[in-house]
């Protein structure tokens, strides 16, 4: 399996990255308190995806 670098990422997808590393932990804190106060199904999975993007992104797997 190759493994990526990311320093070999086009320059719009570093930047997008950038920006999702610094939107997606107060993403996550603002979701859990609305998940926290009024749960849905939809709330629950959203903030499941948001916990899983914002720890790719902290170990660099994407």
């Amino acid at each position: 399996m190759k493994r990526f670098n990311r320093f070999m990422y086009p320059p719009w997808l570093r930047t997008c990255r950038a920006i999702a590393a610094q939107f997606c932990i107060p993403f996550c804190i603002f979701q859990g308190i609305r998940t926290i106060l009024l749960p849905t199904t939809f709330d629950v999975l959203l903030l499941a995806v948001l916990i899983l993007i914002a720890t790719a992104i902290y170990l660099e797997i994407i």
